[in-house]
């Protein structure tokens, strides 16, 4: 039986303004975009709050708009709307990862800014109350243990959103509204390697949008789940590269679904001036194996998604670099 929701004020504010001075206002409050994630987490228990604020109605967050720098997506844009966007079908990771969500009515009601900030997620995490309770909770929620890594201090969730990794390849910013005023930065300094405290927005902050630069690097974003549908990735990839004289001019890689934030793989500058052959990608398994940290998190082995994560950063580069070729 799925459990009620528990009782809670909704506000509508029409600006960015005025949500940032409500959440404020009132502790434990929080944004609703599409709920596709909070809603659930309400009902089991894991999320409370005694008022969301709703972001639909500021029209700020919402569209795609295009200039000479690039092209702003609003936090509230849904992802149905992302994966047909003219203005991103250059952008080709963002496209693919937007269509890879859930199943159509999620994508129908999910955002960029909610799959951006999407909570972590853990076997031990996302279950009923009385599971959590029978299990003595866990570091994340109320109990004080991991159980992935019973005797460490620090919380092992995973973060599965699809977006970020093909944002971050393409060389996206984040916009972040606060009482402070706005700032502007890369995306990947938005996430901390912590399954409790992913986010580095402070109390009150909120998304506001996204901005991709105007050259669009050829890429492409991939994932491996349980199921070919609906399911949060167990690995999600990004690849973005370019070729120049039948080598890599630049290769940028980013991962989801393996550690408690998204990232860019460190040490793909190397590849640059050679092709992609088997050596390569011999090189490039072997810095995806070394740098993602899959945990008992999921309902799949850490040493299966490790390996797939690599898999896929191997599979994406090749057929980039083959498309390359076959352009020229």
């Amino acid at each position: 039986m799925t459990a009620p929701l528990p009782d809670f004020r909704l506000v509508r504010p029409r600006d960015v303004e005025a949500a940032i001075a409500a959440c404020r206002a009132h502790d434990g409050s929080r944004y609703l975009a599409g709920g596709t994630d909070l809603v659930v987490n309400m009902r089991r228990g894991l999320s409370a709050t005694a008022l969301l604020i709703d972001l639909n109605g500021i029209d700020e967050l919402t569209g795609v708009s295009t200039s000479a720098a690039g092209v702003r997506i609003g936090a509230c844009v849904t992802l149905t709307a992302l994966a047909v966007d003219s203005c991103l079908q250059r952008y080709r990771a963002v496209v693919e990862a937007a269509r890879a969500v859930a199943g159509p009515g999620h994508r129908a009601m999910g955002t960029l800014g909610g799959n951006l900030c999407l909570d972590t997620r853990c076997i031990y995490y996302n279950q009923s109350g009385w599971w959590r309770r029978a299990n003595g909770f866990c570091l994340k929620h109320d109990g004080d243990v991991c159980h992935v890594a019973p005797q460490g201090q620090r919380c092992h969730a995973a973060f599965s959103g699809d977006l970020a990794p093909a944002l971050m390849v393409l060389g996206a910013d984040i916009e972040i509204a606060g009482q402070d005023g706005r700032r502007r930065v890369a995306l990947e300094k938005l996430y901390v390697e912590d399954g409790k405290a992913h986010l580095v927005l402070a109390n009150g902050e909120l998304a506001v949008a996204v901005h991709l630069p105007y050259l669009a690097p050829p890429s492409a974003y991939d994932k491996v789940r349980v199921r070919g549908a609906i399911d949060f990735p167990l690995a999600g990839v990004a690849v973005a590269l370019t070729v120049a004289n039948g080598a890599v001019e630049t290769l940028r890689v980013a991962l989801t679904g393996t550690n408690s934030r998204p990232f860019l793989l460190t040490g793909t500058d190397a590849f640059a001036g050679q092709p992609i052959d088997d050596a390569a990608l011999m090189r490039l398994e072997k810095l995806v194996q070394k740098q993602v940290q899959p945990m008992r998190t999921t309902a799949m082995s850490a040493h299966y998604r490790r390996l797939a994560a690599a898999a896929l950063a191997q599979r994406l580069a090749a057929r980039l670099f083959a498309e390359a070729g076959s352009a020229t």
